[in-house]
């Protein structure tokens, strides 16, 4: 069985383009091969910023002969009929066959599909597989009609044995293929023959080409972290920035650098992002001081002074950009320190929406939204207003305005030049959290009362002007805010109607903004409850609570405070996790279902109360006394929302409801008892329906 190795080399491919390139490669030649009729043993993709590379090992040398018979139409059927079958086998009338069929004879066609080499599969799936390649951007070059993501150079495609390696025929667009790769653009540029993967491997690796991107980062990270070590420096690890340089290097080598002592003073956010976005370098801190000091940069290239003209570029260019960062964070305390009046009247001017209004508008409505919350969460009134009436003041600032991934992070740095709080400047930069399921959630009960009513404003005025998320469009995350206002309430055990504090949302945005068309709040609140209940369930179910549990909770009474939502939703879930819970669900579907079924055929409720009078047998009195006990003790813990308590009180129902559907019929001959014994149920079902709706729980 024949290895198959592809190269692909080309001009430099975006960094963000490689990982997925690698990955559609190995897909598009695999089916193609595989639905060709050849099987391999594995496959793996590498990707270089100039090539894209795939070995397939234990590749079949040829596909399997296939015979395959197809029925057409009645040996007297019309001759269109039969046309249009010999078309569609390519056969003639003489090769087919007629047999006996149950409506009399029939023709049937064999088709025999030869085998064919590999070799010749191999060209037809790579040359469809380069013309149709999906690159998110392509191009053309010279004169040729093939579209690539930067000009094509050479295609290295090989099928070897134990006997040798052979040249897959293949030629497109002038390029044809051949066994030769090259090395680093400029340390090892000479074509190389090369006889399968290991010797390709090797032999690039000798051409200071690294093929595997995992082995390249890992080599970055290695060396940055060791070089930091030697001097007692640490690196700021960064997944996202190491996967992208190993991306731009074949062979990388590690440089670190100085930061001029001008720049040090910057906030070390500044640096990181400064360096990072303009720079691609890594952000190096002295453990004593927490500053970032040093830089490390990842150069293509061995030379022979160790890097010291690299270095002395990388600075130059850093410099000016520090500096342009430097200017921006001056211009920016002095409005900071003289209150942020500038930028809070230049937020006037910017748009949040068109019908939700201005960026003012929208603050002034957060501060009178967090004013109402503030009590709810412990916070001062006049803390968590004048957080929100600053907290977006940074959108302004010329260093947001450069690198808007600092908003917030500048807000904080704003807020303290100014002379605000430490609880208002944190949340200034807390108020944006939580962005993800696994961000951290703001505790601060400033921050928490301002990141409540930043994302609460933003629910209640997209629905208000009814732009909802649609199936996987969600232009305004507003599924991410959801998720934050339900991290926010569990995380700090927070208790408030959300249809009421969304009411008041309402309010000020009717109040702030004139002239919304939009459906009403009595239609679209609820709608909006819903979706926060659709979160929910999202959320619950990533932490192992069933779907159909939170359902049955989802419809009790006050389903809009989602603490106590979810603590009902937990101990239902724990309940029916043991076995007295898992048999009072089988007790009480028993019970409603024959309950149900009554009721239906007779037309009538049996909810007019059971009398104990009428009680025949001492399974029925023990079932009166167990209810009794159990719905006292159920009404006490439902009171004080021990919703554990209710389940345990309704567990000790178990034993009864089993010994009373062991010992009596209910659909008894004597109509008076059967009105009791359904009455009966129907207390049965009353009292287990007070925890939740166990009808919609499975099982």
């Amino acid at each position: 069985m024949p290895d198959l190795l592809i190269e692909l080399l080309s001009e430099e491919i975006p960094a963000r383009m490689q990982a997925r390139a690698g990955g559609d490669l190995k897909k598009l030649l695999t089916d193609g091969l595989v639905e060709a009729g050849l099987t391999y043993a594995s496959a793996q993709a590498f990707t270089t910023p100039r090539r894209l590379a795939l070995t397939v090992e234990g590749l079949t040398a040829e596909s399997p002969t296939v015979t395959e018979e197809r029925k057409g139409p009645r040996v007297d059927a019309p001759e269109k009929a039969l046309e249009g079958f010999l078309r569609a086998t390519g056969l003639t009338k003489e090769q087919l066959e007629a047999r006996d069929d149950k409506k009399g004879q029939v023709w049937f066609a064999k088709m025999v599909k030869q085998g064919r080499p590999a070799a010749e599969i191999v060209s037809e799936v790579l040359e469809a597989t380069v013309r149709n390649f999906p690159w998110p951007k392509s191009m053309r070059w010279g004169a040729g009609s093939l579209r690539w993501v930067r000009p094509l150079h050479s295609i290295l495609c090989i099928l070897s044995d134990e006997h040798g390696a052979e040249v897959v025929p293949l030629e497109i667009d002038g390029i044809a293929a051949g066994n030769t790769t090259r090395g680093h653009r400029f340390l090892a540029p000479e074509s190389v023959a090369v006889t399968g993967f290991e010797d390709y491997a090797a032999t690039l690796k000798r051409g200071h080409v690294v093929i595997d991107p995992a082995e390249r980062a890992d080599t970055i990270w290695h060396d940055a972290t060791n070089i930091a070590f030697a001097q007692g420096l640490e690196v700021v690890e960064d997944k996202g920035l190491l996967a992208e340089v190993a991306g731009l290097v074949e062979w990388p080598v590690v440089l670190m650098g100085d930061i001029a002592e001008d720049f040090l003073g910057l906030p070390p956010e500044v640096l990181k992002t400064s360096m990072k976005e303009h720079q691609k370098f890594f952000s190096v801190t002295n453990p004593k001081t927490r500053r970032i000091e040093k830089f490390v940069t990842v150069a293509n290239m061995v030379t022979a002074d160790h890097g010291e003209t690299i270095l002395a570029g990388n600075r130059k260019v850093l410099a000016a950009r520090l500096s342009d960062a430097k200017f921006f964070w001056e211009n920016d305390l002095r409005v900071a320190k003289a209150g942020m009046g500038p930028w809070l009247e230049s937020l006037d001017h910017v748009t949040f929406h068109n019908k939700l209004g201005s960026q003012k508008a929208r603050i002034d409505r957060i501060a009178a939204l967090a004013r109402e919350i503030a009590p709810l969460v412990g916070a001062e009134e006049k803390d968590a207003v004048k957080a929100a009436e600053v907290a977006k003041a940074d959108l302004s600032s010329e260093m947001v305005y450069e690198f808007p991934e600092l908003q917030g992070t500048m807000g904080r740095y704003y807020a303290e030049a100014a002379g605000l709080s430490p609880e208002i400047a944190a949340a200034c930069e807390e108020h944006y959290s939580p962005l993800g399921p696994s961000d951290d959630v703001p505790t601060a009960p400033v921050s928490v009362a301002v990141a409540l009513a930043d994302k609460l404003d933003t629910l209640t005025g997209f629905w208000a002007i009814d732009e909802k998320p649609t199936g996987s469009k969600d232009p305004f995350a507003l599924r991410r805010a959801a998720l934050g206002v339900i991290r926010l309430l569990l995380g700090n055990d927070i208790r408030f109607s959300l249809i009421e504090i969304a009411q008041k949302s309402d309010f000020l945005v009717a109040e702030i903004f004139d002239g919304i068309v939009g459906p009403s709040p009595d239609i679209y609140l609820p709608d909006l409850l819903s979706f926060f209940h659709d979160r929910l369930k999202v959320h619950l179910r990533d932490e192992g609570i069933r779907h159909d549990v939170i359902d049955a909770c989802l419809v009790m009474p006050n389903s809009d405070d989602l603490v106590l939502l979810v603590k009902r939703a937990e101990a239902l879930s724990d309940f029916l996790k043991t076995e007295d819970g898992e048999n009072l669900l089988q007790g009480f579907k028993r019970a409603n279902n024959i309950l149900t079924q009554a009721e239906e055929a007779d037309g009538v409720s049996y909810e007019f109360g059971p009398d104990r009078k009428f009680a025949e047998t001492d399974e029925e009195r023990a079932l009166f006394d167990a209810l009794d006990a159990s719905e006292a003790a159920i009404s006490e813990a439902m009171e004080a929302e021990d919703f554990a308590s209710a389940m345990a009180s309704m567990a000790a129902l178990r034993t009864p409801i089993d010994a009373f559907f062991e010992a009596v019929q209910v659909n008894t001959d004597n109509g008076i008892v059967r009105r009791n014994r359904l009455n009966l149920l129907h207390r049965i079902r009353e009292t287990c329906l007070r925890a939740a709706d166990l009808t919609r729980v499975e099982g």
